[in-house]
């Protein structure tokens, strides 16, 4: 294969990335926002996300990539191909974590995709379309919801100006915080056409370290519904009202609590549902519980069986409410239908795992990732490595050096042949 002045493209059979300089940089990235159980609180737009992503426009500018930012705050690490003129296969993530976590979600597939372009600006290898590396805002969720809030402003899920008035629990808006760490670019966010998008992310389940398998080809993901519900009752005193005149909104919220856990256990095996965040105001203990804000998260790869527990969700909502003569709203406030991943994407993820040697599995990803909005616009992939007892969204992730490894290997593999494939129709 040549490109369009005669000269052979580089097959790539050689290139072969770092597995130290990924893990060093996996250990010096956890210092932003480390915590004393040795994980990570970075939250998105934070001081500390500042300052992470201070370090990958160094790190990407030190090998020649041009470091855009758009107007959410993505940012864009570009090396150049044979043909500029045509949108860039990329590769990416996020690099903002839970208040509690580890040191490889998210992280680890900007990093490795990082190191991915690294590789080929070393070898000399020239890729015929642009390569680009995209570090999403607010993966996350968990300062501003919803989650993959940027990421769905480029896929057109959210309105921009929607999406920067979201607020914190402090009432600090995302537009504010994005100007607060100067990470407001001048791109529009959106306009920024793709190939592809690959990206390479830690399972965040047990499945691959039971199989004792490398690499996870990700055919799609499970489709996600997030709820908030606020329960309202009376203040009163503990001591001196008695049970029977009591308008608990606690009493409410912890019924509504095992109600959640039960109608998801009604649809095995796939169905999960959480009361992840609790709020009980004036929270006194000689104060009954007057109002309770909590959230609810519903994830099932079918349509209907999200519709049937969301049913069952809000019926059981309302007897609670009459049972404890409360008022309340439940309202869903995001919704990430079922996703099923492009298949050239997938074919090389295959394709590029059995050409590392690497064991591998298809699966569909119980949790939501940026590739779910970005498949709406350009073909996408994922590709999952096993982390330590499935533990994700905790300090104690942990993947492996060679585990971590295998993943880029397989990452920059898959962008390889996909780059080839589109050479060949182009």
């Amino acid at each position: 294969m040549k490109d369009q002045n005669g000269r052979s493209l580089n097959r790539g059979a050689n290139l072969a990335i770092s597995p130290d300089r990924l893990w060093d940089d996996l250990m010096e990235t956890a210092a932003f926002g480390a915590t004393a159980k040795g994980g990570v609180c970075r939250l998105t737009l934070s001081d500390d996300d500042r300052k992470v992503r201070d370090w990958f426009t160094a790190r990407a500018q030190a090998i020649g990539c041009t470091v855009t930012v758009d107007d959410m705050g993505n940012m864009f690490a570009r090396r150049d191909g044979l043909r500029n003129d045509i949108p860039p296969i990329a590769m990416g993530s996020h690099l903002d974590t839970q208040p509690t976590g580890g040191k490889f979600d998210g992280v680890l597939g900007v990093l490795a995709a990082l190191e991915a372009l690294r590789t080929l600006q070393e070898s000399g290898y020239r890729t015929f379309a642009p390569v680009e590396v995209i570090n999403f805002t607010n993966e996350e969720g968990s300062r501003f919801a919803p989650a993959m809030l940027a990421s769905g402003v480029f896929a057109g899920v959210f309105e921009r100006e929607w999406a920067a008035s979201q607020k914190d629990r402090d009432g600090i808006s995302f537009g504010q915080a994005l100007d607060a760490i100067g990470y407001r670019g001048p791109h529009r966010c959106g306009d920024h056409p793709l190939s592809a998008y690959f990206e390479l992310h830690i399972e965040q389940g047990p499945i691959l370290e039971k199989e004792n398998d490398d690499i996870g080809i990700v055919t799609g993901i499970q489709g996600i519904r997030w709820y908030e519900a606020t329960m309202i009752g009376q203040e009163a005193h503990t001591g001196a009202t008695p049970m029977t005149m009591r308008k608990n909104a606690l009493l409410g919220a912890a019924r509504m609590i095992e109600t959640v856990n039960a109608i998801a256990l009604r649809h095995p095996p796939h169905a999960v549902a959480t009361v992840g965040l609790v709020e009980v105001m004036p929270n006194s203990r000689n104060v009954v519980p007057a109002e309770v804000f909590f959230t609810i998260d519903v994830r099932h790869p079918q349509v209907a069986v999200l519709d049937a527990i969301e049913n069952s969700i809000n019926s059981e909502f309302r007897t609670a409410m009459s049972d404890y003569d409360l008022s309340g709203s439940l309202t869903r406030i995001w919704e990430n239908p079922p996703v099923a991943f492009d298949p050239n994407c997938i074919a090389s993820v295959r394709k590029a795992a059995a050409a590392c040697g690497a064991s591998a599995r298809d699966m569909i990803s119980g949790a939501g990732h940026d590739a779910a909005f970005i498949m709406r616009v350009a073909p996408s992939g994922m590709i999952f490595v096993p982390c330590r007892n499935g533990i994700s969204h905790n300090e104690t992730e942990f993947s492996t050096k060679e585990q971590c490894s295998k993943g880029a290997q397989v990452l920059l593999q898959s962008v390889v042949e996909f780059d080839r494939r589109l050479a060949g129709e182009l």
